[in-house]
């Protein structure tokens, strides 16, 4: 018998295919019996334990994981794949452009233009089995004033019904509030759910839904600490990062009483960032530090989707004690001047702890709506003793807003926190700043 080559290589695709899992049943669903809506996978209940990022997918199946989200095609067939290997659904984000990165709504070819290069990714990745669900947008109504982007949108969702009935669509707003949520149900007809961004403001959302009306399935595809916008600030207009402690205990109460306790109408969640990132500081929202090591929250993420904690425990902050004064609300220093600096942390596992003190001007490269921004430099030679947990800071002498940092891990999860500070000169050396008033560091916090 003669076989031809095509014919052998036509095969081999046909069972590298099948190995992989495409040709398998893969339609997802979103269905509502008696006031309760649910996602189903091939006819089976699936709840959503969501990782927004791609980063280390092995440790989001460890933790009890199942979904992970990108914002947009990039490398999706890879991470497709990956996660497909590690038994992980994904909702693929498609990154829709924003008016305040210069895209024009009024522009009907670039618009047009924008739903065909989607229509082609639905086309290349509809049959792969490890697509949930199509993200169509992340907060493109931030700081906008075009509502033509909503009819967008939704002919996006049509597209991609119309290429794809096997996988529900879904976008991705900026919190919300009634005015978005308007557009959610009166325009955006073709999205099957909506994804909502939210950190400190997590407790109003049923109440917003619930007063507008809204009676669909929801997802809340962001959340996690206290954003820097929503923190509280000094006086030098600073905000105040939560200890990643703190932070812990945010993820625990958040996901407990607004997400889990919210299943009728929401469908899961995707905690935000899996992964790392300079956003305000390195470690405002990064789930792992810069080294890649995971922090408290994976710990409490792990209990939240799991039922149970991790055998090793990460490091937990106690307090901090700035010249033995632990409540710091302002924290003004003399130029030059050393300061005693001693960090209080606590093991469940009794692991020896190991510690890194670093110090950095405040960040002036700040952007909105997550975008990229570059670490400030790191100042050398201004702790001492900075492998353990009692420093000495000498204040840098020029005037002006500092952070320092304080890291402290086992050899395998880290905790952190850091103190905002500023250096207050000589008010005559220099005419035309900000002032306040030079204080003792004693004087100064028993006054505020």
């Amino acid at each position: 018998m003669q076989i031809q080559f095509g014919s052998i290589t036509t095969l081999i695709a046909c069972l590298l295919l099948v190995f992989k899992g495409y040709g398998q049943d893969n339609k997802v669903e979103v269905v509502e019996k008696n006031g309760t809506w649910s996602l189903l996978v091939n006819g089976e209940d699936f709840y959503i334990k969501g990782a927004s990022g791609d980063d280390q997918m092995d440790v989001v199946k460890a933790c009890g994981g199942n979904t992970i989200r990108t914002w947009g095609v990039d490398n999706a067939q890879e991470i497709l794949d990956e996660a497909h290997e590690k038994g992980l659904k994904v909702m693929l984000g498609f990154w829709i452009q924003h008016e305040r990165h210069g895209f024009d709504y009024n522009d009907e070819g670039k618009v047009k233009g924008q739903l065909e290069s989607f229509r082609r990714a639905v086309q290349k990745y509809k049959d792969h089995p490890a697509l949930l669900m199509w993200g169509l947008g992340n907060e493109y109504e931030l700081e906008y004033s075009n509502t033509k982007v909503w009819k967008a949108v939704n002919d996006i969702a049509k597209m991609v019904h119309e290429e794809d009935p096997n996988h529900p669509t879904s976008t991705v707003t900026a919190g919300t509030n009634p005015e978005k949520l308007k557009f959610v149900m009166e325009v955006l007809t073709e999205i099957d759910i909506y994804g909502i961004n939210t950190y400190g403001d997590i407790g109003n959302v049923k109440t917003v839904l619930k007063k507008g009306g809204f009676k669909g399935p929801y997802m809340i595809t962001e959340w996690g600490p206290n954003g820097h916008w929503e923190s509280p600030k000094t006086m030098w207009s600073s905000s105040v990062e939560q200890t990643s402690t703190e932070k812990a205990a945010s993820y625990l109460t958040r996901y407990q009483e607004h997400i889990s306790s919210q299943s009728a109408q929401c469908i899961g969640s995707f905690a935000f960032l899996w992964g790392q990132k300079q956003e305000y500081t390195s470690t405002w929202y990064g789930l792992f530090t810069e080294t890649g090591m995971r922090t408290e929250a994976i710990d409490v993420l792990e209990y939240c989707w799991s039922g149970k904690y991790p055998e090793n425990r990460s490091p937990s902050i106690d307090s901090i004690h700035f010249e033995q004064i632990s409540k710091i609300k302002n924290l003004i220093l003399a130029p030059g001047e050393k300061y005693d600096v001693k960090l209080f942390a606590s093991d469940k596992n009794e692991d020896k702890l190991n510690y890194r003190w670093e110090l950095y001007p405040e960040s002036t490269d700040l952007k909105t709506g997550g975008d990229a921004e570059n670490k400030p430099p790191l100042i050398y030679g201004h702790v001492k003793k900075s492998k353990t947990q009692s420093a000495i800071l000498k204040a840098p002498v020029n005037e002006g807003r500092y952070r320092l940092f304080v890291f402290v891990d086992d050899g395998k999860k880290m905790a952190y926190m850091n103190l905002p500070f500023y250096v207050q000169n000589d008010p005559s050396a220099v005419s035309g700043k900000v002032r306040f008033k030079l204080q003792t560091l004693k004087s100064f916090n028993e006054e505020n």
